[in-house]
C-alpha cells in the first residue's frame, strides 16, 4: 500500500511511505486492527515531517526526519508469524496501542502535532471513540412494559371524557414486594400523578427504582395512578374524531383540566368501590408543571371536586406567569396573532422539531454549544437544563418518550398568560369571540377563592417556568388553604429536575412522603 502526501507551499517536497503488507488476510480482527493502528502512526510521523518542514520554512532550524526514519516509525503488519517473524498482536494489545497513540502520541516516539500546521491528518477518524451509552431497554418500553421489567404490577385503563376523548391511565396497584405482601390488591391510599407540558406517565417512571417517584410511592404502599393529557402518546383517540383532524387538537391545558382530570378521578374511585367497596374520598394529587395548572383551573372552576381530592402537591406550580425566563416568553408577543401561531407551528399537534424550536433552542437556550443537542428538544427549550442535575444515562431513556405531543394551542395559552403580565385566564380568542363564548371582549381569570383543596408548592430557584416569584403570587392568593411553599434547597436546581434531577429523592420526594403522611 502506498501512501502518498503533498503538502502545500513545500516547494516540491513529497513524502512517499511505503507500507508493506506482506501477510494474507486471515479471519478475525487482528490483521484489521493492526493496520488500522499502522495507519494512524503512519499519518502521525506525515504530521510531523511535514510540521518540521514547515519549521524549517519559517526559520525555526528544525531539522527534518528523513524518509527512512518516518517509514521505520511504522511497525510492519504480521500474521500468524509471516513477514518478519513477530508474532501477531492480540485484539486487545492492538486496541490499547491504539488508545495509548490517541491519548499521548509523544509516547510513539513522535511529538504533538503543531498547532499552527494547515494539515488534515486523514486518518483522524480512526481514533477511538468515547465509549457509548450503555443500551436501556426503557428507551423503547411503554409505560407498564417499564413497571413489569422492574418487578412490579402495571394496569393500562382506558376512560371515556365527557367530550368524546379517550384517555389511557396507568396503575401499580402495588409495589415490588407484591400485592399479596401489601396485604392485597390496591390497598394503598390512591394516589394521582399527572404529568406536565409535553410528557406522559413514563416520566415518572424512566428515573428507574428507588428513584422514579412513582415507584417510591409504590413502594411505600401507594395504589399509585399516572394520568395521561389528551393528544399525549397514551392518548391520541377521540370517539368521532381522528387525530389528523384539527377539529381533534381545539384544546388547551383548560379542557384537560375541564374534562380529563374530573373523568380519571371518577374513574379511578369507580375502580375502588367495585374491587374493594372503598367509597373514601381521600385521593393525594400530585402534578407537576401544566399537571399543577390543571389541577388549579380545575377546583377553581368545578368547586365540587375539591371534596374530592384530601390534598394537593404542586411541584413547580404553573398558575401566574409574570416572571418567566423560559424561552416561550419570545413567542408571547405573538400569541395574540391566532393566524401567524397556527400558519408557523401548524393548526394541530404542536410539531416539536421545526424551525420555531431551533430558533427558541438558538436565542433562549442558556447552553453551550456541547449541550446543544440536548437543548434542540422540545422539553429542555421550554423548561431549561441543570448540567449540575445532568445525568447522561439517562438521557436517551428521557428522548424516548419525551416530547410526548400536545397541542399547539396549549402552548399558545401559556404564551398568552405571559402577554397579559401573568394572569391566570381561560383563552383568549379576540374580542370578538370571547365576547361569543364568554359574553365579554376580555377572557375571564380563574377564580382561585372557590379552592378548599390543601395545596403545598414546592419550588425552586433556578426554575424557568415556575420562578419564585410566581409561586409566591400564588402561594398568597391560596392562602386560605395552602399547606406552605416548600423552596429546593438547590439554588441549580430546575424546572425537570423535579422528575430527573440527581438530587431529586433526595431534595424533593423525602420531603414530599413526609407531607404526604399528614392526609394518610
Amino acid at each position: 500500500m502506498m501512501l502518498l502526501l503533498r503538502w502545500p507551499g513545500s516547494r516540491g517536497v513529497v513524502l512517499l511511505l511505503v507500507l508493506s503488507l506482506t501477510a494474507c488476510p486471515t479471519a478475525g480482527q487482528g490483521l484489521f486492527d493492526n493496520l488500522l493502528s499502522q495507519l494512524m502512526t503512519t499519518a502521525t510521523s506525515a504530521q510531523n515531517f511535514l510540521g518540521d518542514a514547515y519549521d524549517q520554512r519559517q526559520g525555526r532550524g528544525t531539522e527534518p526526519p528523513t524518509v527512512v526514519a518516518a517509514a521505520a516509525a511504522a511497525p510492519a503488519v504480521t500474521s500468524n508469524g509471516i513477514g518478519g517473524g513477530a508474532p501477531q498482536q492480540s485484539e486487545a494489545t492492538t486496541q490499547q496501542t491504539v488508545q495509548s497513540f490517541a491519548e499521548n502520541p509523544t509516547t510513539q516516539g513522535t511529538r504533538a502535532p503543531p498547532t499552527h500546521l494547515p494539515f488534515w491528518n486523514p486518518f483522524v477518524w480512526l481514533r477511538p471513540k468515547e465509549p457509548a451509552i450503555p443500551y436501556n431497554p426503557d428507551t423503547d418500553l411503554s409505560t407498564p412494559e417499564i413497571a413489569v421489567r422492574h418487578g412490579y404490577t402495571a394496569e393500562s385503563h382506558t376512560l371515556k371524557t365527557a367530550d368524546g376523548y379517550l384517555l389511557t391511565v396507568h396503575r401499580l396497584p402495588c409495589g415490588r414486594a407484591g400485592c399479596t405482601a401489601q396485604g392485597g390488591k390496591g390497598t394503598g391510599q390512591p394516589v394521582f400523578l399527572q404529568h406536565g407540558l409535553l410528557s406522559s406517565s413514563a416520566d415518572w417512571l424512566l428515573s428507574g427504582p428507588d428513584r422514579a417517584l412513582a415507584f417510591i410511592l409504590a413502594d411505600a404502599g401507594y395504589d399509585v395512578w399516572l394520568g395521561n393529557a389528551r393528544g399525549n402518546t397514551y392518548s391520541r383517540k377521540h370517539v368521532s374524531l381522528s387525530s389528523d383532524e384539527t377539529a381533534f387538537w381545539d384544546f388547551s391545558w383548560h379542557e384537560m383540566a375541564m374534562y380529563d382530570i374530573p373523568a380519571e378521578i371518577d374513574y379511578l374511585y369507580t375502580i375502588r368501590e367495585l374491587e374493594r367497596n372503598d367509597t373514601r374520598r381521600n385521593l393525594l394529587y400530585i402534578g407537576h408543571s401544566m399537571g399543577t395548572t390543571m389541577a388549579f383551573a380545575l377546583l377553581a372552576s368545578r368547586p365540587e371536586y375539591n371534596e374530592k381530592l384530601e390534598a394537593v402537591f404542586a411541584l413547580a406550580p404553573i398558575a401566574f406567569m409574570g416572571h418567566v425566563k423560559s424561552p416561550i416568553r419570545l413567542l408571547a408577543p405573538f400569541s395574540h396573532d391566532i393566524e401567524m401561531i397556527l400558519k408557523f407551528f401548524g393548526g394541530n399537534e404542536f410539531m416539536p422539531q421545526n424551525k420555531i424550536i431551533r430558533y427558541l433552542a438558538k436565542y433562549g437556550c442558556e447552553l453551550t454549544e456541547a449541550e446543544k443537542y440536548i437543548c434542540e428538544n422540545t422539553v429542555f427549550v421550554l423548561c431549561g437544563f441543570d448540567k449540575e442535575q445532568y445525568n447522561a444515562t439517562l438521557m436517551p431513556v428521557i428522548f424516548g418518550h419525551t416530547p410526548a405531543g400536545t397541542s399547539t394551542k396549549t402552548v399558545v395559552h401559556y404564551a398568552q398568560e405571559i402577554h397579559n403580565e401573568g394572569t391566570f385566564q381561560l383563552f383568549d380568542y379576540g374580542e370578538h369571540e370571547n365576547q361569543r363564548r364568554y359574553g365579554r371582549v376580555t377572557p375571564p381569570v380563574y377564580d382561585l377563592d372557590n379552592i378548599s383543596t390543601p395545596i403545598a408548592l414546592f419550588y425552586a430557584n433556578n426554575d424557568w417556568l415556575a420562578g419564585p416569584l410566581d409561586v409566591a403570587n400564588l402561594f398568597n392568593r391560596l392562602h386560605r388553604t395552602s399547606i406552605g411553599m416548600f423552596k429546593i434547597p438547590n439554588d441549580n436546581f430546575n424546572h425537570v429536575d423535579f422528575l430527573w434531577g440527581n438530587d431529586a429523592p433526595e431534595v424533593v420526594y423525602k420531603q414530599l412522603l413526609m407531607l404526604m403522611q399528614r392526609y394518610r
